[in-house]
């Protein structure tokens, strides 16, 4: 399982210190593939609860809001921008909160533990770090749903999986995060302006 984890802690760091806001969902649909891979795989038989909670990894978290997502910020000004300051200050913060919650990770005492909840923290933090550094809401939106799939990560710890009806909860919850937040979004995204009131301005 140290792979996978890899790879979701890949798709938490790498947008933060190089990727822009809109190529967020093409990196929130591989923590999602990371997640369904992790909970495929973290039980020895396949059961109807495991089966239905890799579909609904693949479905919700790594298909339907990753496009609900692109969609809204679709022709946003803002989506072109870094999802987090790109200053050495802000990488210097966000270098210290990655160790920091490896090193609360530490405290398992075994290696895929650890490892897991090193991500966890990690991920929860970097979501932190990017509510506090960036003010525009879809940067804001993107964060909340890093947060979101910290929590599903951290189930993965847990000796037995959530009742299904906990997991339909949490993805509506998931699916209410993204549309609340892209219905403000959209909100805020400035008006174009019509050519005639650029000559106007001219």
């Amino acid at each position: 399982m140290t792979l996978p984890l890899i790879l979701c802690l890949v798709a938490t760091v790498i947008p933060v210190f190089f990727g822009k806001i809109h190529v967020a969902p093409a990196w929130l649909s591989l923590q999602a593939l990371a997640l369904g891979w992790i909970s495929m795989t973290r039980h020895s038989e396949l059961s109807l609860h495991v089966l239905a909670l890799g579909l609904e990894v693949l479905l919700v978290r790594a298909w339907l809001v990753p496009t609900l997502l692109r969609r809204a910020l679709s022709g946003h000004s803002a989506a072109r921008q870094d999802l987090m300051p790109s200053n050495l200050f802000a990488w210097g913060v966000a270098i210290s909160l990655i160790i920091l919650a490896f090193r609360f990770g530490d405290g398992a005492r075994a290696d895929v533990r650890a490892l897991t909840l090193g991500v966890v923290a990690a991920t929860v933090m970097i979501a932190f770090l990017i509510l506090a550094t960036n003010r525009e809401p879809v940067a804001q939106l993107v964060g909340l749903l890093f947060m979101e799939n910290a929590l599903a990560l951290f189930e993965s710890l847990m000796p037995e999986p959530w009742p299904l009806p906990v997991h339909l909860a949490v993805s509506g919850v998931y699916i209410l995060t993204v549309a609340v937040g892209s219905w403000l979004v959209r909100g805020h995204s400035p008006a174009p302006v019509a050519p005639s009131a650029l000559k106007d301005m001219a």
